[in-house]
């Protein structure tokens, strides 16, 4: 049966769906997630979605699910790489992705996830310290 790969980092749970998802593979990803948050106590899982050009309402439906099963369960939820196209279908299908943060990136999904958890924002820390470096230079 096909899987899609579920990586742990530290605390946080990283999916990145490289595959056109079909229903059934949508519920295996659910039933493995919600799992993998069970016996790693993760407390945030990210969805690198950008590989997908087409999300019709079940994926979205699921999408949906898998954040509030994994706020249930103490994880926060967030999505990156959404492309335009998904984004337009989403709201053309009236689909409120309730629970679900977005972000452009994975880096940036990161760090929306370590802020919520209460870890501090070290890419932003580090792109602070390198302005005040270079200013000082100049």
């Amino acid at each position: 049966m096909e899987r899609i790969p579920i990586l742990q980092m530290g605390e946080f749970l990283l999916v990145t769906i490289q595959v056109d998802m079909h229903d059934r593979l949508a519920m295996t990803l659910q039933d493995d997630l919600t799992n993998r948050i069970s016996q790693t106590h993760a407390s945030g899982v990210l969805i690198d979605i950008s590989a997908l050009e087409i999300v019709d309402s079940f994926i979205g439906r699921i999408l949906g699910n898998i954040a509030k099963m994994s706020r249930v369960m103490d994880a926060e939820t967030v999505v990156v790489g959404m492309q335009p196209a998904v984004a337009i279908t989403l709201v053309e299908l009236g689909l409120s992705l309730t629970g679900i943060r977005t972000a452009l990136n994975v880096e940036k999904g990161m760090a929306l996830l370590r802020s919520s958890v209460g870890e501090p924002a070290t890419v932003q820390a580090i792109e602070t310290e390198w302005d005040v470096e270079d200013n000082a230079e100049d």
